[in-house]
């Protein structure tokens, strides 16, 4: 298990990082599925909990990027009063941000931008990349400095 420390919004264009609110984010992905008791009989049927594993996976996978990588990057996420949120958000030490949502769907929609919008919008210029992996197999550009991205880009094609 791992703590993910929230970014909330303290006023216009100013955000700060909460300790008291972290998610709680489990690391194994196959662990995960296991308790599910997950089969790909219930995945073709309903993804709604293949998506809670989908975004474990995604999780395990960004953390071995942030932790083996040359920078120093920490992992955050995003959730307001308003219930817009961004599974996770990464932020380098120059206090520059990305922004990944996770789907479990082949498609998207402007609903699935929400959070990352906010983001963008709270975060100024500091909001540098939005991402919304999903499973598809298209990259498209989905509006200013946010983009769709096949789950497998995570790990190179």
């Amino acid at each position: 298990m791992y703590l993910l420390k929230r970014i909330e919004i303290w006023s216009s264009n100013r955000l700060g990082r909460i300790v008291k609110t972290p998610k709680l984010q489990f690391i194994d992905s196959g662990l995960l599925s296991t308790l599910f008791d997950l089969s790909t009989d219930e995945i073709k049927q309903d993804r709604t909990r293949f998506g809670n594993a989908l975004e474990t996976f995604v999780f395990s996978e960004l953390l071995k990027h942030t932790t083996t990588s040359e920078g120093n990057y920490r992992l955050l996420y995003y959730r307001d009063a308003d219930k817009f949120k961004v599974d996770f958000v990464i932020e380098n030490a120059q206090g520059n941000l990305v922004g990944v949502e996770v789907k479990a769907s082949a498609t998207v929609s402007q609903k699935d931008l929400k959070g990352l919008k906010k983001l963008a919008s709270l975060a100024g210029n500091r909001f540098k990349i939005g991402l919304l992996s999903y499973d598809g197999t298209e990259t498209m550009p989905l509006g200013e400095n946010i983009w769709a991205a096949p789950l497998s880009s995570l790990w190179g094609q």
